[in-house]
This record gives C-alpha cells, structure tokens and sequence, in this order.
C-alpha cells in the first residue's frame, strides 16, 4: 500500500512504452487496446485506494529514492490530490471508450499519448515540490500537443500550432518564477516554501510577491483565466471529439494548482503576504465567466458551445477558489469534478451532430432535424445540468456556492445566476436549431450522415451516469469536499504534517 502513490505514475508510463511496440500493423489495435484498458484499470484502483486513505485527513508521501524531501523528491496525497485522481481516471475511462470506436486506429501513437498526458496530469496532482509541477506539466502538455495534432490538417494543425506556442510562452514564464523563488527561499518544496515565506524578512517580500506573481501567470494561463483565454475556444474546438473531451480536465490542472500554491503558501499564517492575490483572481474569475457566458450565447457551432462553457466552469471555479473560505472551496471541488464530465459529454454530442447532420452552424443555417433521437436527448441532459438546472449537479454546486457567499458579496448571485440564465439561452437556441427544428427545404446534404456508433453514445451515456452518481451521492460528496477544504485552510496541521512526513526514511 505504501507503493500507491508512485504506481499512479508508473502505470501510464509503463503502459505508454508497451503500447508504442504493439503499434506496427501486423499487431492489429487490439494489443494497444488491452494494454491501455489494463492500464485505466489500474489507475481507477489506486485512484479509488488513495481516496480510500485519504479520507481520514492522513496525508501521504512518498519519497523516491528514500531520499530526504529537501534532497529529492517527493509525491504527496491528501484529500484534494487523490479528488483529482479519482476525477482524472473516471474521464479518461470515457474518453478511451469513445476512442475506441475507431478514432484510434486513425491517430498515430494515440495511446501512447494518451498514457503519457494521464501520467503527466497524475504527477502534477501528487508532486510535492514545484519544480517537479513544471515537470508534469510538461510531459502532460507534450503529450497533449501529439494527440491534438495527430492525423490533423488544414484548421487544426494551425489551431494547434497557436496552442503549442501559447503554452510554450507560459512553460517559460513558469521556468522564470521557478528560477527567482529558489535563491529568494532557498527550496522549491512547497511545504518548506510556506515555513520560509512565514519567516522570509519586510526585504524580501516584493520580490517574493513578484516571483509568485510570475507564478501565477502561468498557471493562469494555462487554466483559461481572463486576459489568457483567447487560445481555447480556438484549440478544442478544433481537437477530434475524444481528446477535445480528455482536455475537458486540462483547464482544471491549472486551477488546482493555484489553489494548492496560494493556500498552502499565502495562507493565515504567511503573514503580510497572506490572501495574496485571491482578490485579483476573483475579479478576473468573474470577468471571464461574464465574457464566457457571452461566448456561449453567441456561439455558431455546438463545438465552440462546448468550448466557451469550459471556460465558463473555469471562471466559476476562480470565483468559488477565489473567495478562499471553506463553504465556497467545497462548493468549487464539488463543481469541478461535475463540469469536467459534463464539458466532455457535450465535444462528445457535438462530434455526433457533426458527423449525421447537414450543417454544424446552428445560428445561421437550419440544420436537419435529429429529432429526440438519441443525440437529442443526450444533448438535453447535458444542457440542463451545464446550465444548472435541478435535479442534476450542475444545479447543486451553484446552489452550494451561492449558500456560501457572504452577504458582503451578494452581487455575485446576480453574476452567476445571470451567466446561468446567458448560458440557458445559448443551450436553448442550440437545441431548437439542431434537434427540434424542422428545415425549410428538402434539400438533400452534402454528404451521407455517418450512422451512430453505439461505442461513442456509450461513451456519452457514461459521462452522465458520473453525473446521475453525483446527484444521488451529494451529500456525501459534499462532506468529503468540505473535509478537503478545510484541511486546506489549516495551513499548520497540513505543513507539520507534510513536514513529518517528508523527516521519514525508510531506510536506516
């Protein structure tokens, strides 16, 4: 058991190197297939081992090589880590299942990549120390720019050469604040960051505020956060269906990461420096799902629908982190699993849309009628739950989240419940036009509609059921998000913890 944490990474690596010598045709895909299934299998299992262990508030690590933290590195697992675990493999689950219906037999090296990205989103949950953050970031963003250009032309491969850059751009600003915190702190474990910040001296607090605030910027960025958003309504509307939908938690890894650094770093006990830069973020947080929201509604294709609402779930995410109290921390966890699944579900529906109807852009041209055929009916539980509407759990992180804003604050209700109702409208006029309304003229398409796989509706159908689950368990959800949020708030307890356990060797 101890050996869990460092299985979460192993597994995709090894797994990803297996598959690269099953993929000459003469193996067929099958052999790749198996190894990735094995592989997810795994995961979910020290995913769901690690939350098992972590429930009780202990906190986990891992020292690889036996080596002291402040020598080597270090993985740790408390409440929030294994919640993305677990998140991270249930959506990739989905994910290979809609791949599986053909798309990977058309992308060069798709599994491998695919192995690579979880074993890069897996690392950067369980890291301990930033630099080994920057690490898994990039090999999860390496791997990510291989799926998102494989077996593209035209509109991708410029779509994914603006991303490739854009992230490129923000590694660098990454590596630079990486560069200015170790001589300034001496570490880059992050609980010893936070003991030092707490004692750094009145001289060294602008330059620290300035090297956190680089920092910052490139998690950010990479998190879809207002000014840097630009890139994603661009990127993941471009993707195939199966990687624009494992993207869905790619916005995710970066708002983890501001949470983790700003609470465990600036928190009550930093000192003057506590709070640090949470106003800010909460100000662009609420700017970004004001503009996200209007991008919804104004959006042409289901696609760039899909995309805009990602970046809507980031901006809510930024407000409930944001307000950095215990209530609105749990309600953004709780939400932030929930939006994940359901974004992927509706790249998932527009891929199907895409491929059997006349037209994709709904808010020029009427389209076919699907009628309430499958895809309709998919398309109207994702949309009730993306603009959060009861009974599914869309409707109840929102709900959370407004319970937990302080009356001094109220004018976000009208932020989030008015993007709510933007968003309402936007879904609606997507609906009509693709499912419900009927075209004017028999004109037959231009091309023959490709029948639906039942791989791909299985793929969707899982999603939701995540969502259906986090419906009937909310309440003891919400317990365990509440739980994280405040083992995230007792900066003291967690750092001696981490501390204790960072002093163990097991060797003598």
């Amino acid at each position: 058991m101890n050996q869990l944490p460092i299985l979460a990474i192993l597994v995709p690596l090894a797994a990803g190197g297996v598959t690269v010598f099953f993929e000459h045709r003469r193996y067929g895909i099958a052999p790749q297939r198996l190894v990735a299934w094995t592989s997810l299998a795994a995961q979910l299992a020290v995913a769901g081992l690690l939350i098992a262990q972590a429930a009780d508030g202990r906190i986990l690590g891992y020292l690889l090589g036996d080596w002291p933290s402040r020598l080597g590195i270090v993985l740790m697992v408390d409440r929030l880590s294994a919640w993305m675990l677990l998140t991270t493999s249930l959506l990739a689950i989905a994910c290979l299942l809609h791949a599986s219906a053909g798309w990977d037999r058309r992308a060069p090296h798709f599994h491998a990549f695919f192995q690579f990205q979880l074993m890069g989103l897996n690392g950067a949950f369980l890291t301990g120390d930033l630099f080994n953050l920057f690490v898994f970031f990039e090999i999860l963003l390496a791997a990510s720019y291989g799926l998102m250009l494989s077996g593209g032309r035209g509109e991708r491969i410029r779509a994914g050469f603006h991303y490739v850059v854009f992230n490129v751009a923000a590694s660098s600003l990454f590596l630079i604040a990486l560069g200015l915190l170790y001589p300034l702190l001496g570490s880059l474990n992050m609980a010893e960051i936070a003991v030092r910040i707490a004692q750094a001296p009145p001289g060294k607090l602008a330059m620290i505020q300035s090297a956190t605030g680089l920092l910052l910027v490139a998690f950010c960025a990479k998190a879809a956060l207002l000014p840097m958003y630009f890139w994603l309504p661009e990127t993941y509307p471009n993707a195939p269906a199966t990687v624009a939908a494992l993207f869905a938690i790619m916005t995710k890894v970066g708002l983890y990461a501001t949470l983790r650094v700003l609470m465990l770093l600036f928190g009550a006990h930093a000192g003057d420096l506590a709070g640090f830069a949470w106003p800010w973020l909460l100000a662009a947080g609420t700017i970004t799902l004001i503009l996200a929201s209007l991008g919804a509604m104004e959006a042409v294709r289901l696609r760039v629908l899909a995309a805009y609402l990602i970046l809507a779930s980031a901006g809510t995410l930024f407000i409930a982190f944001g307000m950095a109290r215990v209530g609105t921390v749990s309600a953004g966890l709780y939400y932030l699993a929930q939006s994940a699944f359901a974004g992927a579900a509706l790249f998932m529906i527009a891929d199907m849309v895409r491929r059997r109807a006349w037209n994709e852009e709904f808010a020029s041209v009427p389209t076919a009628p699907t009628g309430r055929t499958v895809p309709g009916i998919l398309f109207l539980i994702v949309a009730i739950n993306l603009a959060g509407l009861p009974p599914l759990p869309g409707f109840i992180g929102k709900l959370l989240l407004l319970k937990a804003i302080p009356v001094g604050s109220l004018w976000l209700w009208l932020v989030i419940l008015g993007s709510g109702f933007l968003t309402l409208l936007g879904l609606m006029r997507a609906g009509v036009r693709l499912f419900w309304r009927d075209r004017p003229d028999p004109d037959p398409p231009v091309t023959e509609p490709v029948p639906m796989r039942p791989v791909e509706t299985a793929a969707t159908l899982l999603l939701l059921v995540y969502c259906v689950a986090l419906t009937v368990a909310a309440a003891p959800v919400q317990r365990y998000a509440t739980a994280t949020a405040i083992q995230l708030q007792s900066q003291d307890t967690y750092v001696d913890q981490i501390r204790a356990v960072q002093s163990q060797r097991r060797m003598p």
